[in-house]
């Protein structure tokens, strides 16, 4: 009797266990396809470059489209918000004091997980605050080091940034 128990579990197990890998395998043969991971990492520098050069023409035109509406920015250790709220109560307003800002010593690294990517940036950024002669202000120059971390999603084709990052320690004149 235990010897005709133990063979019908054996027998129910292998059955569910072959019926597993099966459907395993079905499900990943439907779903493969073949990547090319070095123009999807050229896909998504360019979403970084373009978010760069508009930061760099002190201007966010066009930015919208690089992030997700619910894409959640944090700088310096503080979370900032969306990247909308980000644009409206900090960056936005903030370039409107730069004469101009630049990066230099620029270096990214991109790790692609289907359909996430993860980059790093490391750079310099060299920023020109306007002076002001009716205030009394005058013109300076803040020289910082920076590093920066994106998590992309690629939704509908295109990759879209869904949280950024980023902190910096200011370099001595």
């Amino acid at each position: 009797m235990k010897l005709l128990k133990s063979l019908i579990i054996i027998t129910i197990f292998t059955v569910v266990l072959t019926s597993c890998k099966k459907q395993e395998k079905e499900v990943v043969t439907n779903k493969e396809e073949i990547v090319n991971i070095s123009k999807e990492k050229e896909a998504i520098f360019s979403v970084m470059q373009a978010y760069k050069d508009a930061i760099q023409n002190l201007t966010t035109d066009g930015t919208f489209e690089l992030f997700t509406p619910e894409a959640t920015i944090f700088e310096q250790g503080k979370a900032e918000g969306t990247y909308k709220e980000y644009i409206n109560h900090h960056l936005g307003p903030e370039l409107g004091h730069f004469k101009s800002f630049t990066f230099s010593d620029y270096g990214i690294n991109t790790t692609v997980s289907l359909p996430y990517a993860y980059t790093t940036e490391k750079y310099v950024y060299t920023i020109v605050l306007k002076g002001d002669k009716a205030k009394g202000v005058k013109e300076r120059t803040i020289k910082s080091k920076g590093v920066a971390t994106s998590i992309l999603q690629k939704i509908d084709g295109n990759w879209k940034i869904i949280h950024s990052h980023t902190s910096f320690k200011k370099l001595k004149p």
